[in-house]
């Protein structure tokens, strides 16, 4: 069975038990799945039920696909993602965006979080992507191109929204976040990086750093769905001098204290991007 067969199926699937017709998309990265007590639940799946969805093995993502309303608009998210560090394949991980994709979405929202190699960027802030550099060791699209789900060769000139950063940073003030626009460099984990690793980071250009996103953005970008990434920063990694042993519970908790915040500036987004036309991404 193929790819696109497969993400009929699921579609149908989801269609059959949801009326729920999203139209905006939300992926909640590490300590951020509170927002989903913002939705207005019509129907929710554990991933393990969905047909072809993997299960998601971290502890702080509930692994769950959430049908409903966000301050009145129809949304779809997923309650924690897959990483490739599960040993999930690229196709896997990535496709619960081919089935939001499919579902109707017009804008992905991602958020997630990182470490920070930018001397300037501490904990606690948040970093809207520009960019990024992709330095994990497989691809999504590698493989046979079905072109019913996208392009043989996606340009990746303008994947991030600039319009919508700097919208984003007007709502970070008013709800009392430090942000920044910045560079997401991507790698495999699970292990944090050396501090050889993190100075390389920052010599290539990068200001955050982490283990997600990237794959979801190729395939949103296959697929010409626009996106969105918010990036808390977990821990501060640069200068070297500075670094200190940092543990998964430490992320958590400095995300923790990001998260309502947070919570408030996405809903705003998808309340305003929900009042936009689709944009192509």
């Amino acid at each position: 069975m193929t790819i696109y067969q497969q993400i009929q199926e699921c579609v149908a699937f989801i269609k059959q038990r949801a009326k729920t017709e999203p139209r905006i998309g939300i992926i909640l990265g590490t300590g951020l799945s509170t927002l989903v007590d913002e939705i207005e639940i019509e129907r929710e799946f554990v991933y393990g039920l969905l047909p072809y969805f993997s299960v998601s093995t971290v502890a702080t993502h509930r692994g769950k696909l959430v049908l409903g309303k966000l301050r009145g608009v129809p949304v779809v998210a997923m309650a924690g993602r897959l990483h490739y560090y599960e040993g999930y394949s690229m196709q896997q991980l990535t496709f619960p965006v081919r089935v939001l994709k499919a579902l109707g979405i017009e804008h992905l929202l991602i958020s997630n979080a990182s470490g920070s190699v930018n001397e300037n960027i501490c904990s606690g802030d948040v970093v809207f992507l520009r960019d990024h550099i992709n330095m994990q060791p497989d691809n999504p699209l590698r493989g046979h191109n079905d072109d019913r789900l996208g392009p043989r060769f996606p340009d990746m000139v303008n994947v991030y929204n600039r319009e919508l950063n700097a919208r984003a940073m007007e709502l970070a003030k008013k709800h009392g976040l430090r942000s920044h626009e910045g560079v997401y460099l991507a790698l495999a984990g699970p292990n944090l990086e050396t501090p050889a690793e993190y100075r390389m980071a920052n010599i290539i250009g990068a200001d955050v750093i982490g283990m997600s996103t990237v794959p979801e953005v190729l395939v949103a970008r296959h697929a010409d769905l626009p996106v969105f990434v918010a990036s808390v920063v977990s821990n501060k990694c640069f200068p070297i001098v500075d670094i200190q042993p940092t543990t998964v519970e430490d992320v958590i908790a400095t995300v923790q204290s990001v998260e309502p915040k947070l919570r408030l500036l996405i809903a705003d987004m998808v309340e305003e991007l929900a009042q936009s036309k689709p944009a192509s991404a």
